[in-house]
């Protein structure tokens, strides 16, 4: 019988040491209860929690929350609705006092036709952010001298998107977060939004990057469940294929089958 290798899974982001690189949210799911279990079998250490969300449910003694501290995983607050810089930072340091947290996913956006990012809404709030101790999760577009703008005012973790917000595209422009992975290796790079199958979760992580936020994938699955599980398997797939060294891609034909010397069945004529 052979021995299953065992793999060491464990990495390193905002101070925390975790197992999973999955990171999932909390919306859009068909009940609370339905959140849950979807959660609990994606193996998430990370939530993403809206603030106002969280607000809006206060004095009805909030099943939500009761159900995400339930989990027992990290929270993270996000900005989410948030369209200027001084808007996401008193977002944040709300969040900071709400969820007793220094994590911050930070969204500005600036388009709400496509829910595009504001490059330069988000750095100048990343800069203030970081300096009043946040370790902030900033969401960009794939643009490489956004992510430097970022990593100049001190983002340690940048998370650009594959696509569009809840757009279920996948990476449009894997190139560019090709590049954005190449110039930042020593930052943790997280693909956000537009992921909308298993496949497009594996094909980020074969990218090497460090993990995978997601949320309508999930959620609006015919079945959340087991599409939180499928995505479990499709981002630790692509982290193996990531560490093991994915073959470069040919030209040319090349046969699996070495054909060089005598068959071996010759020997018996």
């Amino acid at each position: 019988m052979t021995k299953q290798l065992e793999t060491n899974n464990t990495w390193q982001i905002g101070g925390k040491t975790l197992n999973s690189r999955l990171l999932i949210g909390s919306a859009l799911y068909p009940s609370p209860a339905n959140m849950e279990d979807a959660i609990r079998i994606s193996g998430a250490q990370i939530v993403t929690v809206s603030l106002r969300r969280q607000a809006a449910g206060e004095g009805n003694g909030n099943p939500f929350w009761d159900i995400i501290k339930s989990l027992g995983i990290e929270v993270l607050p996000n900005t989410a609705g948030s369209h200027s810089a001084k808007e996401a930072i008193t977002t944040a340091q709300m969040a900071r006092e709400v969820f007793g947290t220094n994590w911050v996913k930070l969204e500005v956006i600036g388009d709400q036709y496509n829910l595009q990012p504001d490059p330069f809404e988000t750095v100048k709030a990343a800069e203030v952010l970081i300096k009043e101790g946040f370790e902030v999760f900033p969401y960009t577009t794939d643009d490489l001298v956004v992510a430097k703008r970022l990593a100049d005012v001190g983002c340690k973790i940048i998370m650009p998107w594959g696509s569009m917000i809840g757009s279920g595209k996948g990476l449009m422009n894997p190139d560019n977060l090709i590049a954005i992975r190449k110039q930042f290796p020593d930052l943790q790079l997280i693909v956000d939004a537009g992921i909308g199958k298993p496949s497009h979760a594996t094909q980020a992580m074969e990218l090497g990057y460090d993990g995978v936020l997601l949320n309508s994938a999930i959620a609006l699955a015919q079945d959340p469940v087991k599409m939180a599980d499928a995505f479990r398997l499709a981002v630790e797939a692509g982290r193996l294929g990531y560490e093991a060294g994915v073959m470069k891609e040919r030209e040319f034909a090349s046969p699996s089958t070495p054909t060089v010397g005598t068959p071996f069945w010759h020997q018996f004529n």
